[in-house]
């Protein structure tokens, strides 16, 4: 069986794609997630181009990552500059990625009408920036950036480039198409030559301009590439990069040869398509390969009588495998192997009417608009409401927000909440930056004194996203927060029509879930 490595570049390569941005939490929680996944490769970013990426390398050596390398990403050394002297190169090193992935001119036509290099200047750029890595003791991996069409256009040259490449120390060499118009029959042809004249493991990074990227990979591979590149989901510039969730399902479930991920990592590839989407505040494309609400759903006639006796009628593989769920459009059936992975730790698997009843209420609150992928807070203490094992610690009693705008143009908001703990009544005041700063504000006075644990707790992220357009300004609204305290973060996910209503009960919600878990501890 042949391994094939995974690399993703979600982080840096993905964050291209228009309406994408990563905090730094959010680089850290997928680098977590990819690596207990299996994955083998995550690029962390481009520690030259600014200060985001520079402290997720410093914070991610914290992290105990068991399984994957971190990449840091940079390019050759600028023409008539000494490798050491540039400070793109410097960056790489400060980074102390232990993986330094360089990206260099494998065309001709790039290196001359580009960046206006000599074709041997381009080729010393080159060997220089990749002997500079390799002498700092880095793993290095060389992305010849255009070496499809630099090879339709002068084979010579870029087969010169990438030997130039592996000569000067690189592990790896990765066969770029970087404008994603290059056909499958090509890929497949260009890398076997590739494999054939080099002394070093080859693979490939496709871009999706004529939607076949994932196609162009699988072929890559097939001639004989060992390692694939691109993104969860396919985000990345214009049409996006290779979709990794296709690419390795395809990988681990059509073929017998290919090992992908660990060993359990396949089965939980839709539960990370979707904590990507929500991360990235980007709605799911329903239609996603293997992945997608939409990709085993069955909608009445043929199709659903041919599943309901044999699912392989209408199904290439068994959902499940992906961590998907078959669904039948008249009746809902949602979430049953996401929510069995999810219930793992609280030992419910044998109480089926427990089942039932968390999943009835996922269904119920799924149509309501609520999702809990990113929102794992929220999915606890519903599985302890199921259960009759939560005490909530206080009680809502009622809240005012007033936000005023005065006529120097200052915007002022005041909070006012009122609760019940125990048979005490708190009623407290606060102001903030905003309507929910100033809630959370107010939330703390009114518990202060009684659980001192919150606060240790600050907001990482929020993220708010209409679920019903349709509806216009009266739409609902599916608000996601993300908290953290010393050593954990976590999702909570409040849904309504307004916005601090919903706002109040991811709130809410993450309060609860840090108390509950410190009681636990």
């Amino acid at each position: 069986m042949r391994r094939i490595e995974i690399y993703d570049t979600t982080l840096r390569d993905g964050a291209q794609a228009e309406g994408i941005s990563f905090s730094l939490q959010d680089k850290l929680l997928l680098t977590e997630r990819l690596d207990s996944l299996g994955f083998d490769y995550v690029e962390g970013g481009y520690p030259a181009s600014n200060d985001k990426d520079s402290r997720y390398f410093q914070r991610v050596a914290d992290l105990g990552l068991q399984h994957i390398k971190v990449c840091a990403f940079g390019m050759t050394r600028r023409k008539g500059t000494r490798a050491e002297d540039d400070s793109g190169l410097r960056a790489l090193v400060d980074s102390k990625a232990p993986v330094v992935t360089l990206v260099g001119k494998a065309s001709a036509f790039q290196a001359r009408e580009v960046i206006r290099a000599g074709l041997d200047e381009n080729l010393a750029m080159i060997r220089d920036s990749v002997r500079m890595m390799v002498d700092t003791g880095r793993e290095v991996i060389f992305d010849a950036e255009h070496f499809f069409d630099g090879w339709k256009d002068d084979p010579e040259y870029s087969l010169r480039a990438i030997q130039t490449a592996a000569d000067a120390g690189a592990r790896l060499v990765v066969l770029c198409d970087t404008n994603g118009g290059t056909m499958c029959d090509e890929v497949f042809e260009i890398t076997a030559a590739a494999i054939a004249a080099l002394g070093v493991p080859v693979g490939v990074h496709c871009h999706n301009d004529c939607d076949l990227a994932v196609a162009n990979s699988l072929a890559a591979v097939r001639a004989g590439a060992s390692h694939v590149q691109g993104t969860i989901n396919g985000f990345g510039e214009r049409c996006g990069n290779a979709d990794l969730v296709s690419i390795v399902a395809n990988l681990a479930l059509k073929h017998q040869d290919y090992d992908v991920l660990a060993s359990r990592g396949i089965e939980h590839l839709t539960e990370l398509s979707r904590f990507v989407y929500e991360t990235a505040n980007v709605n799911f494309r329903a239609n996603q390969p293997f992945v997608g609400k939409s990709a085993f759903a069955h909608k009445g006639g043929m199709h659903v009588s041919g599943v309901s006796r044999i699912t392989a009628s209408y199904e290439h593989v068994d959902p499940e495998r992906v961590g998907n769920e078959r669904r039948i459009l008249v009746s809902e059936l949602s979430g049953r192997s996401n929510i069995v992975e999810l219930t793992t730790k609280f030992d419910i698997r044998h109480d089926p009417k427990l089942m039932d009843k968390i999943l009835a209420r996922v269904v119920s609150m799924e149509n309501a608009g609520y999702q809990f992928e990113a929102a794992g807070g929220s999915f606890d203490l519903l599985v302890k409401k199921c259960a009759g094992t939560f005490k909530p610690h206080f009680e809502r009693i009622g809240y005012h927000v007033n936000v005023e705008t005065r006529e120097d143009g200052k915007i002022t908001t005041e909070a006012t909440v009122k609760i019940r703990i125990g048979d005490e009544v708190r009623h407290e005041v606060a102001e903030g930056d905003g309507p929910i700063n100033a809630l959370d504000a107010a939330m703390r006075k009114a518990l202060n004194g009684r659980f001192p644990a919150l606060a240790s707790i600050h907001l990482v992220d929020y993220k708010v996203r209409v679920i019903n357009s349709e509806a216009a300004t009266a739409a609902g609204v599916r608000v996601v927060i993300e908290s953290q305290d010393e050593t954990d973060v976590w999702g909570t996910v409040g849904v309504s029509e307004n916005v601090i209503e919903a706002s109040w009960i991811a709130l809410v919600d993450s309060l609860e879930y840090k108390l509950c878990k410190d009681e636990e501890k």
